[in-house]
């Protein structure tokens, strides 16, 4: 049975992790940044050093290409991202880039030829902090999300997704469009607490919640805070704390299996001096339940236009996103039971509260996904933390279910 090479996974994972390196122990790698540039061409020289032919997309996805056999047949697939919250971890997404790297690493070293190709996918922007909303370029690239409209998302500073990869040089010339895929598999850590706390090593989760986003826009009167009085201020900072706890309060409301959350906030003027007359938030709400999900945004909404009309602000709610629940493909799932299993790995049948690109690339190809542990359950952190043990593992699972796919017909 082969193995990666788990010391050479570790020392590329380092190497990564020094690019946009941040004082506690995490990784700042914003999409489209000269971090993100730096850390893409880190991987491509990488890919070429094992004959990967490589190509670079419209959206600035790259695919390193490794031929089989017969290419006629549909290709096999995995990857992940490389660009990174603010203040984020060193193994959220890259962990599937180098994971997938080191199997083809191994594919090479052993002169093992393939049926069908294997690809090795990194996807842009997949955390959609710089650019909203997330997986943009994997939605584009599976046709759920249009090109022009893409290359128009803004950051704060107003600069355009579109203008940024032409920056850094990444806007490529290979249509996004998608090709069909016989297998596609994502090696991600888990991102939550579940695969710790039940002390397994392999997680297979049957699919991703539904992800919506939300922005709203409350508008106010700002004033003078020492003259005015307290009666009659409508102050829309007021109003947007009442909603948000309204935010925090609806999964109990609502009886159900979700989670929603207010993670973004900007109050307008934000001066301590100043009534605040505008304030703009977001609201995720994610759920297995896609109609669930839509019930409890509506019953939401309708809390903030009381609150409103009782502060006596204007509001306005916009839908900036929804991702259906990915259910991904059962055969794959068991695949990749059956491969721990062999290597006696503990595993774990799940469901992911994270978003991945694996939730598009589901919805026109095969796909699965391969957990492994995160330590305390925490991510999009600098303490972000996975054992190098698994990492290990979760990229030997891959290896054999990667060679597994790629050899049938």
């Amino acid at each position: 049975m082969l193995n990666i090479n788990g010391k050479r996974l570790r020392q590329s994972l380092e190497i990564m992790a020094e690019i946009g390196a941040t004082p506690g122990g995490g990784v700042q790698r914003l999409s489209l940044t000269d971090e993100d540039k730096a850390a893409r061409e880190q991987i491509i020289s990488w890919m070429r050093e094992v004959e990967l032919d490589v190509k670079v997309d419209e959206m600035g996805n790259i695919f390193g290409i490794r031929n089989g056999r017969n290419n006629d047949l549909s290709p096999v697939m995995t990857g992940s991202h490389c660009d990174t919250q603010p203040k984020g971890g060193r193994f959220d997404g890259i962990l599937g880039v180098i994971g997938g790297l080191e199997v083809l690493r191994i594919l090479h070293e052993n002169n093992i030829e393939t049926q069908r190709p294997v690809i090795l996918a990194v996807w842009t922007n997949e955390e959609g902090f710089r650019f909203s909303p997330a997986m943009v370029s994997s939605g584009v690239w599976a046709g759920k999300l249009e090109l022009e409209w893409a290359y128009r998302r803004t950051d704060l500073t107003g600069a355009k997704l579109g203008d940024e990869l032409e920056r850094i040089g990444y806007k490529g010339d290979m249509p996004a469009v998608s090709r069909p895929i016989y297998a596609h598999y994502e090696l991600h850590i888990e991102q939550g607490p579940i695969l710790e706390k039940e002390n397994k090593t392999i997680g297979v989760p049957k699919g991703v919640l539904c992800l919506h986003w939300y922005d709203v826009y409350i508008e106010g009167e700002a004033n003078q805070v020492g003259p005015t009085p307290m009666a009659g201020r409508h102050d829309a900072l007021c109003a947007a704390s009442e909603m948000i706890l309204k935010v925090n309060e609806l999964p109990s409301k609502m009886g159900g299996n979700m989670v929603a959350t207010v993670g973004e906030i900007h109050n307008m003027p934000n001066s301590r001096n100043i009534i605040p007359d505008k304030v703009h938030f977001t609201v995720d709400i994610r759920s297995w339940d896609d109609v669930f999900a839509l019930k409890a945004w509506e019953n939401l909404r309708g809390s903030f236009i009381n609150i409103a009309d009782a502060r006596g602000c204007q509001l306005k709610t916009e839908i900036s996103w929804r991702v259906e629940h990915a259910l991904f493909n059962q055969e794959l799932a068991r695949k990749i039971l059956e491969k721990a299993g062999k290597r006696n790995y503990s595993s774990l049948y799940m469901v992911s509260g994270a978003g991945h690109d694996a939730s598009y690339i589901n919805q026109v190809a095969p796909t699965s996904m391969i957990f492994v542990p995160s330590i305390g359950g925490r991510s999009h952190v600098e303490v972000e933390d996975t054992k190098w043990e698994d990492c290990e593992a979760g990229a030997n699972v891959l290896l054999d279910c990667i060679i597994d796919s790629s050899m049938e017909i």
